[in-house]
């Protein structure tokens, strides 16, 4: 039987970042909010020698409109998107805002890195761009008419 190779999108990059978010959350522990630890992570992953983006703007589309944006808490080597939480466990919400986040960009691996448990708590979610599609409108015709 032969094995397969997995096929984990970025796994040192991943790697790397983990590991600063388990040394970012010993050192301060639990109970401050989102944007001290976003900060926390900001300093501790451009230490570590990485481009790091704050706060990247994502656009929100619906039938061809800008209709919002998200604010992703982190961008990491324009590769990997870091959302925080501080919250006493993650929730099914928490996954979904950021696989939201995966599918309005073209942007594949998302990290969500909860600092308010009592023990840290991540989740890895990939979204590929191959698995990306754009949904049309289901009342309209591809040809612009009724359906």
């Amino acid at each position: 039987m032969q094995k397969q190779d997995s096929k984990l999108l970025y796994p040192e990059l991943t790697e790397k970042i983990i590991g600063v978010y388990y040394d970012v959350y010993n050192e301060i522990g639990q109970g401050f909010l989102e944007s001290v630890y976003s900060n926390c992570m900001q300093i501790a992953l451009t230490q570590a020698g990485l481009v790091v983006q704050r706060e990247v703007l994502i656009p929100v589309m619906f039938r061809n409109h800008d209709v919002g944006q998200f604010r992703a808490d982190l961008l990491v080597e324009k590769l990997i998107l870091l959302e925080f939480k501080a919250v006493q466990a993650l929730d099914r919400c928490h996954v979904a805002q950021v696989l939201n986040y995966l599918r309005a960009t073209e942007l594949e691996v998302g990290l969500l890195l909860n600092f308010g448990a009592s023990q840290p708590q991540l989740k890895r979610l990939v979204f590929e761009n191959v698995s990306k599609k754009i949904r049309a409108h289901p009342r309209v015709s591809a040809v612009g008419g009724q359906g």
